[in-house]
């Protein structure tokens, strides 16, 4: 039996103004010592030949670039050709790709491989739980599968079913039925996440649906509402062998992610911006962390907003560590200058000008860690620490801060640009709060100007009413 590996997995908000480029992206091929920890249980598989084709990752941003998308898309079908035919293909997707000026990248890319693997080659796909769905990608697919926990924990999971699904389908002779409906629901992924209710209950759904035959996998998917284009929407899919089993379990999914669609709310205070900062400055634990939610990198945020830390400069905390702003010029000034040395500057604005400008600050130059991709120092003002690196760097382990000199229990008040908290820093925060700032992933999504999504959708058309259809494919 013989597997092809690839993929593409990149989340892109098209309210930003920042395209994501063939040089954000990180390429891993068989050959790279990457590729085996991304796909550690290939190993359990003996008797089968796996060949790694082109996985591609970037960070969140705005939409990628035709050339860029078009250069991977063309890398892959070329390997596809040169290297098959093949029994099955395992896609490594996340499902919320933007492609400038287009529509469904994601059901480009899909059918754009099936014209070149045939119609007998199985193909299986792992999700995001963040990813929107389309009709096409539904049809072009065999198998999809999506994470059931947010913050994503189950990645490795996940990716681990999608595989043994299709190796399962191949070995038995099984082509699944999938169903899927399309619920119109829009919310951010810091409302529903899976760590409170509704969210919680809901996903605990999913499990009990599966009895391995009728229904051999069911997913729910919340989708990424910061794509303003048609397939933005949440669903509920089930594959199996039995149709009537497959439409009960995708139509009771749905109704029930429908049914609780006003519940879902953030799973901490949510306050406008000086009032996070204030509350914090107020408790007696720490630290507090703050959630800059409205530039949140790893949704699609550009990074370089400030508005949230010049509201921090004119209240003045004692004793506040703020992650991050990405400007390379600044940061070079800052190395030029030297630790210990007096440096005024202006700091981020100069990406995402729709919603923040350039910002005047003056501090110490504290700690420099160089690097060649990315250096990053801290830049002292009064009580407030300002990470400062090259590039948009998002910060969710404690130890990105111990490599800069800062021990985050030490301090009052870290603020990071994210919106739920991910396992690490919940695990530090003694209280935490998500500040609704502005920026391109801003919260308030109803006062967004989207002009593409299909509508009536829940909450733009709150008052709207709702019947299930399944499509069979």
């Amino acid at each position: 039996m013989k597997i092809a590996i690839g993929g593409i997995a990149t989340e892109n908000c098209t309210f930003s103004v920042l395209h994501t480029t063939l040089d954000d992206f990180r390429i891993v091929r068989q050959t790279d010592p990457q590729f085996d920890d991304l796909y550690p249980f290939l190993k359990d598989y003996t008797d089968i030949e796996f060949i790694g084709t082109i996985t591609a990752k970037a960070l969140p941003g705005g939409s990628v670039t035709p050339s860029a998308y078009e250069t991977i898309k063309a890398d892959l079908l070329t390997q596809l050709r040169d290297k098959g035919p093949f029994d099955g293909i395992y896609l490594d997707m996340h499902g919320a790709m933007n492609v400038a000026d287009r529509d469904d990248a994601e059901g480009d890319w899909m059918v754009a491989i099936r014209d070149v693997v045939g119609d007998d080659c199985l193909i299986s796909a792992s999700y995001d739980l963040h990813g929107n769905v389309s009709d096409k990608i539904m049809q072009t697919l065999d198998i999809i599968t999506g994470y059931r926990t947010a913050p994503h924990i189950d990645y490795m999971e996940t990716h681990e079913r999608a595989m043994s699904l299709l190796v399962r389908c191949l070995r038995e002779g099984i082509r699944p039925q999938k169903a899927f409906v399309k619920i119109p629901v829009g919310l951010p992924g810091e409302k529903t996440s899976t760590e409170w209710e509704p969210g919680m209950s809901i996903y605990n759904e999913i499990v009990p649906q599966i009895d391995g035959n009728h229904v051999m996998d069911a997913t729910i998917q919340v989708g990424y509402v910061w794509a303003d284009e048609p397939r933005m929407t949440a669903c509920a899919i089930a594959i199996g062998q039995d149709e009537e089993s497959i439409k009960q379990t995708a139509t009771h999914l749905a109704e029930t992610y429908w049914k609780h669609r006003a519940d879902f709310e953030f799973g901490v205070p949510a306050m406008s911006v000086d009032a996070c900062i204030e509350h914090a400055m107020q408790d007696d634990i720490k630290p507090v962390l703050i959630s800059d939610s409205g530039d949140n990198p790893t949704a699609g945020g550009v990074g370089d907003v400030t508005y949230f830390l010049s509201r921090v400069l004119e209240l003045k905390p004692d004793d506040m560590v703020y992650a991050s702003i990405p400007d390379a010029d600044a940061v070079q000034m800052c190395v030029e200058a030297g630790v210990g040395n007096q440096v005024s500057l202006s700091i981020g604005g100069k990406w995402d000008t729709r919603n923040s400008e350039p910002l005047a600050i003056s501090g110490v130059v504290e700690f420099i860690k160089p690097d060649a991709e990315n250096t990053q120092v801290i830049l002292k003002s009064g009580g407030i620490r300002v990470i400062l690196t090259s590039q948009r760097t998002p910060f969710h382990y404690r130890q990105q801060f111990l490599d800069l000199n800062i021990t985050p229990e030490n301090h009052d008040i870290i603020v990071v640009k994210i919106g739920y908290l991910v396992p690490e820093l919940k695990a530090m925060a003694q209280k935490a709060y998500l500040a609704l700032s502005p920026g391109a992933v801003n919260q308030d999504i109803v006062k967004l100007p989207y002009k593409r999504i299909e509508r009536p959708c829940y909450p733009f058309d709150p008052d709207m009413t709702w019947k299930p259809e399944v499509t069979i494919f």
